[in-house]
């Protein structure tokens, strides 16, 4: 059955709460029939704060940056267990994430009833080329009810999400976001074979951005390059640069 738990803002840098995407990760693991193992750090250790192995963890440096704006990652069904997904980073930095494990023949109610809630206008984002051109929107207006966008990020590989989008009834009621980005991604961890494919964390961004909330979406974005950052210097063992240009750019945003 999938899980969704909306995320937990930390009380203090020092007792970091798990949060939505940390949760369904630790849902997942239990139902396994048998133990996932991560590569890397000394028998496979990894900080359950940030998936990274100890030596490079970045708990310290994440940003809390509060938005209007939600997300709604719907996860499949490894996503939330591979250390390289950036889905993990938006629910460090968005206060209201949520998170839900995609399954083709059930729906968890939670999910619906979010979807449902008054408070959230939900955006599906998605290229418009796969999508009737009624349903396709391209900017997140002021809407005069007050509604807060929620953003609905299908976080896995191309084909799974093309799978998702067609086999989620549910969703088929709702606007779809396209957005037409002019950069190339910069996420190095995992590469699609086309350039005008984004992470889940860049789309993320790119939303926030659109929503008029470019602090955020800038601080998401130096947040991704830290975390690529150190999780590429672990993988060939030297040491995070914590006065390179990745670092400074995130110490700037934080102290705007």
């Amino acid at each position: 059955m999938p899980v969704a738990v909306p995320v937990a803002v930390p009380a203090s840098r020092s007792a970091l709460e798990p949060h939505a995407v940390s949760r369904l990760r630790t849902a997942r693991l239990a139902r396994s029939a048998k133990p996932f193992m991560a590569r890397g750090g000394i028998k496979g250790e990894r900080c359950p704060g940030c998936r990274l192995v100890p030596s490079h963890c970045l708990c310290d440096v994440r940003p809390e940056v509060p938005t209007t704006s939600g997300m709604c990652l719907l996860m499949a069904d490894i996503e939330p267990l591979k250390p390289s997904n950036t889905g993990w980073l938006i629910a460090d930095v968005v206060h209201d994430t949520f998170a839900f494990g995609w399954a083709r023949t059930e729906v968890d109610p939670a999910l619906l009833a979010l979807l449902a809630d008054p408070q959230w206008q939900p955006y599906v984002v998605f290229p418009g080329e796969f999508v009737a051109p009624e349903r396709v929107v391209h900017s997140v207006p002021t809407t005069p009810s007050g509604k807060r966008a929620l953003f609905i990020l299908l976080d896995a590989t191309w084909p799974e999400a093309r799978k998702m989008f067609r086999k989620s009834p549910y969703l088929n009621a709702l606007p779809v976001l396209s957005l037409n980005p002019e950069q190339v991604s910069r996420y190095q961890l995992r590469r699609s074979r086309r350039d005008d494919h984004f992470c889940t964390s860049e789309v993320a961004s790119l939303c926030l951005e659109l929503a008029d909330e470019s602090h955020a979406a800038h601080t998401l974005q130096a947040y991704l390059d830290v975390y690529t950052h150190h999780y590429l210097q672990a993988k060939h063992q030297l040491p995070p640069d914590l006065n390179g240009p990745a670092h400074s750019q995130l110490r700037a945003l934080n102290l705007a």
